[in-house]
Formats: structure tokens, C-alpha cells, sequence
């Protein structure tokens, strides 16, 4: 991606939606939505790290990015091939650097895949990061996995934060292109029911387009950088988004009264400080994205 993931993401409210989003759903008035799951705590993008965040009864909202392979499984992944930085091979070996780029996502079928382990390599960028031994999941698998904790567990229905992760460079290379991969996605949304509790996000405007269009009802967070104005990213996207995420780093606060007038909430990502958690709260931000889920 052209884009830092540091930016941003999703949502809040307190109302039910309005306009083209008929559902009762109501949103909580802050979003506290842990970034891949919150991968300082546990193995980024795996099932583990999702039904952990769930412990923190503060935790509205599980974020996480999807690829799809080779065989058209949507997959819960970052990047558009295996990282060698927290991925070992199947046979526990790690990935060379000479190797980096050999194992993309879109050029593996989903059987091979799974087989990769993530969560037991030390991972120095994160070392409060317990080790667990998993794998890349299917979207639907994951989601199966937290609707069933939450219905034995009792607890109250999270939202889900979705990313697609696609560009204009990787177009039939590292993905496929945003139609397809917009099909693929909200496929999986639907077939596990939880379309009101969940918002397609992209840096990608023309995969958030795709769906505008195709598929209104779904809510949509635009991951605006921070080189434009407000008005300037609405005005690309064609659309007003239910959300627009903006990067922490290089946060302008305007942004949020600007978005709030227009009837768009605002979210941003990555925040990894108690401190500066709190001072975006008093900013009446509507959610923040952060690998530290427990600093809620």
C-alpha cells in the first residue's frame, strides 16, 4: 500500500443510522477498536488476538485486514505477502531475507497458507506480545470463532472493522481488483449476518466506491491521509463515508468538528500511549485504533 497503515479507521454514535443505513443498530459514543486485534498483546490478524480483546469489556470493535488468495478465500491478513517478521514456515523454519517477497498472499492457495505459523517467532516491535502458536484464518472462520465466544460467553455483540487491502499497483498482482474483491468480502459479511455490526474500510477509494454502490446499506470508513483536507477527501471519494479515518501522526483536530458538521464521525489510528488516548478523547473524537487494547 502507498499509505502507512498508521492511519486510521471507524466509528461511533450514539444513534441508530440514518439515511441508507435502516437498521436499529446503535453505535457506543466512543469506538475503542483493537488494531489487529491488538497485536502488542497477542499474534496480529488471528483468531487468539480477536477472542482475546474481548476479555476488555471496553473493547467495542475488532479491526482487521483481509487479502484474498489464490483460490478466492478471504483471508485475515496485513500485507500482501508473508511476513518474515512474526511468519515462520510450516516446518518452523524462518522465512530468509532473500525470501521476503517470494510467499504473496494472492499467488497461494488457502490450504498451503494455513500452514505458515504465526505467534511463536519473537517479535522485538512488540514485546508484551504473548507467543501463540496460529495461522492466517478465513474471514468466515474468525467471525464464526467470535460469534461463538460471545454466545457462550454471554457478552455483548462487538462490531467488526474491515479492511480491504488493495491498490491501484496491486490490481490482478497482489489482489484482485476492487469489484472482486469487494464481492468477495461482503459474500462473507452477509453469509455470517453481521452486516449491522460491521464497516468495510480501505485506503483504497475505488474499493469503498464499489460498495457505495453495490451494496448501500453497508457503512464505510474512508482511510484519508493527512495531505488533504477534509473537504479535498470527500470530494475524491465521491460520496460522504459513515466515517473518515485520519492518522494520529500529524493529527489536525479541525478535522473533527468539519467532519462532525457533515454528519461524519471520525477515527484514528495508530494511538499507543494511555496519555495521548485520553487527550484525542477530550478532542470528541468518535473512536481510536490502538495495539494496546488494555489502555482503554
Amino acid at each position: 500500500m502507498k499509505l502507512p497503515a498508521i492511519l486510521l479507521i471507524l466509528f461511533a454514535g450514539t444513534t441508530s443510522f440514518t439515511n441508507r443505513y435502516s437498521n436499529n443498530v446503535k453505535y457506543p459514543a466512543f469506538s475503542a477498536e483493537a488494531h489487529r486485534g491488538g497485536r502488542g498483546l497477542m499474534p496480529e490478524n488471528t483468531i487468539p488476538a480477536m477472542l482475546y480483546a474481548l476479555k476488555n469489556s471496553k473493547v467495542t470493535t475488532l479491526e482487521m485486514d483481509t487479502h484474498i488468495t489464490k483460490d478466492l478465500e478471504v483471508v485475515v491478513t496485513h500485507d500482501d505477502y508473508l511476513s518474515r517478521s512474526f511468519t515462520l514456515k510450516p516446518d518452523g523454519t524462518e522465512i530468509a531475507k532473500e525470501e521476503a517477497k517470494k510467499y504473496v498472499v494472492y499467488e497461494m492457495g488457502y490450504q498451503a497458507l494455513s500452514k505458515f505459523i504465526v505467534g511463536s517467532k519473537d517479535y522485538p516491535a512488540f514485546p508484551e506480545q504473548q507467543k501463540v502458536k496460529s495461522y492466517i484464518p478465513r474471514l468466515g472462520d474468525l467471525i464464526d470463532s467470535v460469534q461463538r465466544h460471545i454466545k457462550i460467553n454471554k457478552l455483548k455483540q462487538c462490531f467488526y472493522d474491515i479492511e480491504i487491502k488493495s491498490s491501484e499497483k496491486g490490481d490482478d498482482i497482489t489482489h484482485p481488483k476492487p469489484e472482486k474483491f469487494a464481492d468477495l468480502v461482503v459474500a462473507i459479511i452477509r453469509k455470517k449476518r453481521i452486516a449491522n455490526y460491521t464497516i468495510i474500510q480501505s485506503f483504497d477509494k475505488r474499493a469503498l466506491q464499489v460498495v457505495h454502490q453495490k451494496y448501500p446499506d453497508i457503512k464505510l470508513s474512508y482511510l484519508a491521509n493527512n495531505d488533504k483536507s477534509y473537504e479535498e477527501h470527500i470530494h475524491d471519494l465521491g460520496f460522504k463515508p459513515f466515517i473518515i479515518g485520519s492518522s494520529y501522526k500529524g493529527f489536525n483536530p479541525a478535522i473533527i468538528a468539519k467532519a462532525h458538521a457533515d454528519g461524519v464521525k471520525v477515527l484514528t489510528a495508530t494511538v499507543n500511549t494511555k496519555a495521548e488516548i485520553e487527550k484525542l478523547k477530550k478532542l470528541k473524537i468518535d473512536g481510536i485504533m490502538t495495539d494496546y487494547p488494555n489502555l482503554f
